[in-house]
């Protein structure tokens, strides 16, 4: 068993429907989750649409190997009606991101891990943070917690539920 740690974001629809979904999906085909980030409303990263966003981190056990993995987490996403194609950043159902495969390093055209843009990204470290604080990024050598400190990202994230589930 592998841990990953895997960032979900939705800005369109029944948002905390959506992460629902996107959770049981994720339970149902890639692993068990063993922690949940709470969900933060963010402001979009990159482009400006009239909704943000709700995003948070879950932490998985899985025996999928990284293109396993990343190959579930598109199907996951077709099923829950994200329509991949575009390159610039759009209002999306639903978005799963691979951030860290434990301290495994990916640098492959289809795929990079850990997230290439996971340390310039609020929305993420803060909830990569509440989960995985003292985890080491791979490459920069420096935990979540130092990255979150340093991160010159100044976009507002807001603690929007403490969890999905009562």
């Amino acid at each position: 068993m592998e841990i990953v740690f895997l960032g979900i974001g939705t800005n369109l629809g029944n948002r905390e429907n959506n992460l629902e979904q996107a959770i049981a999906r994720i339970e149902e085909y890639i692993g068990r989750i063993l922690k949940s980030s709470s969900i933060y409303e963010t402001e979009p990263w990159g482009f400006q649409p009239k909704d943000e966003f709700l995003n948070m981190v879950v932490k998985v056990e899985t025996t999928l190997t990284p293109s396993g993995l990343l190959g579930r987490i598109l199907m996951i996403e077709s099923l829950l009606g994200r329509v991949r194609g575009q390159k610039q950043y759009i209002s999306r159902l639903i978005d799963i991101d691979i951030l860290l495969y434990v301290d495994l390093i990916v640098n492959e055209e289809s795929l990079k891990i850990p997230h290439p843009l996971l340390h310039e990204r609020k929305f993420v470290l803060v909830p990569l943070c509440e989960i995985a604080s003292e985890m080491i990024h791979p490459v920069l050598k420096k935990s979540i917690a130092d990255l979150l400190e340093i991160c010159e990202d100044k976009s507002e994230v807001k603690k929007y539920l403490n969890t999905l589930s009562p």
